[in-house]
């Protein structure tokens, strides 16, 4: 019996629809049939790859083939030769950068560390009622001004890295089953049309996410929308593809009344405590802000890495500086959604008065 055919019938216990379904969140409620003689095709081809590409498979697996199949061939509809190259794509991308060791590179001295977290706010809040990891970003207040381009994409992919390696089986192992998704909490407080001077760091993380962890995340929730955001949205989302748009809510106010239902309130990131909260850094004790440094998630995280590094170095000093990882020029429809909400954005920006001509922001092109 081939690898993924066991792995199949050992595996099959932990989705809540046969094998050769895909379930599409049930939160959206759509469905992307997968056949089981797709998956099957898709895991002979994957026995064909050469040693380096299958020992990072198996970081992204982490010993569920299976879900990795069926992630990247619901990413690609189904098909399985598309999926293939977009696997392919993903295994070269992750030995070229040396991803499977990026656990191992902390960003150095802590000082830098925390200038990264302070512009580029993101962290762990909690967990569902069925185990899913709660992941909220403060994309209003976020200024990404702090560090180089290299370092926020580092970091980036490091959370990614470890939701994956650390999170994810810790939930699974304490709920009993496979947990293999997200959700994620976008913050809106502080949006400003400044923002857009990002779009490029921006696109490039989207990308990376797109390209190498599809179908990771059930739900996107958006709260504490101001009247610009709201505006853009509406005209946004009737041109986005019915799979995504099923997958984002833009809830009222902080959203606390509809998290609710999903999770306690210990779980609620602190801007959705209260009405009008914000995510402020500063309106909430480290420990209560996800966002902080001092945030256990963050703790945790850091010092994972660290020990990591001295497992595969013990005798060496840490380098500082940041990992240069290669930014993929292929758009896709995340990167497609972020420019898009950047040219509706100007355009009410420019009908209400708010900025200059798209020529007049700096882009920033740091590196």
């Amino acid at each position: 019996m081939t690898w993924w055919r066991l792995n199949s019938a050992i595996n099959a216990e932990d989705f809540d629809e046969p094998p050769v379904i895909s379930k599409r969140e049930e939160e959206t409620g759509e469905m992307c049939v997968i056949s089981q003689e797709a998956i099957n095709e898709f895991g002979a081809l994957m026995e064909q790859v050469d040693e380096p590409l299958e020992r990072t498979f198996k970081n992204i697996h982490q010993g569920h083939p299976h879900e990795t199949l069926v992630r990247f061939l619901t990413a690609r509809e189904g098909n399985v030769s598309k999926a293939h190259k977009m696997l392919v794509d993903c295994l070269k991308w992750r030995v070229q950068n040396e991803i499977d060791d990026i656990l191992a590179k902390p960003i150095i001295p802590t000082d830098r560390y925390r200038d990264v977290r302070d512009s580029h706010l993101v962290g762990l809040s909690g967990y569902t009622r069925e185990g899913l990891p709660v992941f909220a970003f403060g994309v209003g207040l976020s200024t990404f001004d702090k560090a180089s381009d290299n370092y926020y994409v580092q970091s980036h992919i490091q959370i990614n890295e470890y939701r994956d390696r650390v999170v994810l089986p810790a939930a699974s192992k304490k709920h009993g089953k496979h947990i293999s998704k997200c959700i994620k909490i976008f913050d809106m407080t502080g949006l400003k049309l400044s923002a857009l001077s990002q779009i490029k760091l921006c696109t490039v993380i989207s990308s990376i996410d797109d390209l190498n962890y599809p179908e990771k995340t059930v739900t996107y929730y958006i709260v504490n929308a101001p009247y610009i955001f709201s505006a853009c949205w509406k005209v946004v989302r009737p041109l986005l593809q019915e799979r995504t748009r099923k997958k984002i809510q833009v809830l009222s106010g902080c959203g606390q009344d509809d998290l609710l239902k999903i999770m306690d309130y210990s779980s609620l990131p602190h801007f959705c405590r209260r009405q009008g909260s914000g995510s402020s850094r500063y309106s909430e004790g480290s420990f209560e802000n996800c966002f902080s440094l001092d945030h256990p998630f963050h703790h945790q995280h850091y010092n994972y890495m660290k020990q990591q590094s001295l497992i595969r170095e013990p005798r060496g000093p840490l380098k500082q500086g940041s990992v240069h990882v290669d930014f993929p020029e292929t758009d896709t429809e995340g990167t497609e959604l972020v420019k898009t909400m950047a040219s509706e954005l100007q355009k009410l920006g420019n009908q209400d008065g708010l900025a200059e001509s798209m020529e007049d922001l700096k882009i920033n092109n740091r590196h």
